[in-house]
């Protein structure tokens, strides 16, 4: 089984650890940086999915939000598209929900921490109308390239800020916080996708 495990920026880096064997098959992790925004994260991780033809991609990252607290994890199967929402009455498609394929796999089925991925190319400094429990720049793109490629996508996002409390200061002062985070939830699923 080969898992494309991607993220934005260098200090979001989390090595996962799955065990060496899967039921009977070998693991292999492949690491995508794909940078900020959902132009290149998009183009990157196409690059990488048809080098690689990875089985899962696991988009793993900060993320900030409205309502929640900061070290809150969320696993993300349903993602929106905030810039598209603005054009639905062009008939946009702003949702995509990846959990269909993800079942149809048998992946990820008893990862908990159930949460919506509102993406954008903006950074939030303010409090707005924003649908989902986290806001991130890069999710929406890569569920629609795993989509079109029919490989499996799930997002798994730590919260290093509440919008509107001093975000970008907030993010960088977490992401030690992150990366430890996230490699507990990765390390509790004991390895099994």
């Amino acid at each position: 089984m080969r898992i494309l495990v991607t993220y934005a920026v260098q200090g979001e880096f989390t090595e996962l650890k799955f065990p060496g064997l899967i039921g009977e098959e070998e693991v292999q992790i492949g690491y995508l940086r794909t940078g900020v925004g959902k132009v290149k994260s998009a183009f990157y991780l196409t690059e990488a999915i048809n080098h690689a033809q990875p089985d899962l991609v696991v988009n793993a990252g900060t993320a900030g939000t409205v309502s929640h607290r900061v070290g809150d994890i969320f696993v993300c199967r349903h993602f929106i598209d905030r810039d598209m929402q603005k054009l639905t009455d062009l008939g946009m498609e702003y949702e995509i929900d990846s959990a269909g394929l993800l079942a149809e796999k048998g992946y990820c089925l008893h990862w908990q921490g159930e949460g919506i991925c509102n993406t954008g190319d903006t950074f939030l400094m303010e409090l707005l109308d924003v649908q989902g429990d986290v806001v991130d720049m890069e999710a929406y793109a890569q569920a629609m390239v795993c989509r079109a490629k029919k490989v499996p996508f799930i997002s798994v996002k730590y919260v290093t800020d509440i919008i509107g409390q001093n975000s970008v200061k907030h993010w960088e002062d977490k992401l030690a916080d992150a990366r430890r985070g996230l490699g507990e939830f990765f390390e509790r699923l004991g390895g099994a996708v």
